[in-house]
């Protein structure tokens, strides 16, 4: 998942797919879509470094949700019938980034007790 800025709508975001085709063939964009997620109650953290490190991240949401009387609610389907999920929100490209700087965002949706 990569954040857009809110500027960004389907037209946009369909001329961007079309410019990348013509431009980059060999890149299959089939399965991108730009989706607006109404999330609900979330505890999010930014989490800076490797991608393989994250679970330390992981580790503080879990003991925040403990900390402060809320239930995890990853899994759990939510009023509108979707799947609450964990999510990941990537500001570096980890292509040309340092591994050690990476910033990731990490979502867990929660639900309070």
């Amino acid at each position: 998942m990569i954040r857009q800025p809110e500027f960004v709508t389907q037209e946009i975001f369909d001329f961007a797919c079309e410019e990348l085709k013509k431009k980059k063939p060999n890149i299959d964009v089939s399965k991108a879509r730009l989706e607006i997620f109404n999330e609900g109650l979330c505890v999010q953290c930014m989490h800076i470094g490797p991608f393989d490190q994250e679970y330390a991240t992981t580790e503080k949401i879990d003991k925040y949700i403990e900390e402060n009387n809320l239930i995890n609610d990853i899994s759990k389907i939510s009023q509108d019938g979707k799947i609450r999920r964990h999510h990941e929100i990537y500001l570096s490209d980890p292509r040309k980034a340092n591994k050690e700087k990476m910033k990731t965002v990490i979502r867990h949706p929660v639900r309070r007790k």
